[in-house]
């Protein structure tokens, strides 16, 4: 499907049109589940809030000015929908590697499914190159979802010290990375969101 044939299925959808909305949620349903289990890191809570942010979605439409954003709206609907879940109800951790290397995001074409499958591996062998209390740092943080304050009491330290060890062990990631493949490296400089959501 092409994004024009997108477009005119959100205007169609705008003024009331169910059944081009119906093809937009089978359009777009993998790729917000997608969204979903990165942020609430369980497949069931995923699975519901996918469908709370296509019901949302369906009420707000008319206030979409841009047809061609539609993607990028939903999305943001997803996020914001997400975080207000996980405020409401705590974060749920602990999600398996496996169940997030199963999902595949809609959309992807075998060359970019190949391309962020060679991520994930190079990041693997970064975070194996790194001292065990680093690699411990961030694979608690962004891949287990624990909290600053949960690991200050796992690591039994301020949570100060917890803030600090991240933004050391991301930096020496980084330069673990740029070794490996600098591109990469640039991918998960700064504030390493990416890094569970490769």
């Amino acid at each position: 499907m092409s994004w024009t044939e997108i477009t005119v299925l959100v205007e169609r959808a705008k003024v009331g049109d169910r059944e081009a909305y119906g093809e937009l949620v089978v359009r777009f349903q993998n790729s917000v589940y997608a969204m979903a289990l990165a942020r609430v890191r369980d497949p069931l809570e995923a699975q519901e809030l996918a469908q709370d942010v296509f019901v949302h979605a369906m009420k707000k439409l008319p206030q979409l000015r841009d047809p061609r954003c539609f993607a990028g709206w939903l999305r943001r609907i997803t996020a914001r929908m997400a975080i207000n879940r996980l405020t409401r109800r705590g974060p749920l951790f602990g999600a398996d590697p496996e169940i997030l290397d199963a999902v595949q995001a809609a959309g992807r074409t075998p060359d970019e499914q190949l391309e962020v499958g060679e991520a994930v591996g190079q990041l693997k062998v970064g975070l194996a190159r790194l001292k065990p209390l680093d690699r411990q740092t961030l694979e608690a943080f962004y891949i287990r979802g624990r909290s600053l304050k949960q690991m200050a009491r796992e690591f039994e330290v301020p949570t100060g010290t917890i803030k600090r060890r991240l933004h050391v062990a991301r930096q020496r990631l980084k330069e673990v990375l740029e070794g490996i493949d600098p591109s990469l490296a640039e991918r998960f400089a700064g504030d390493g969101a990416k890094l569970a959501t490769v």
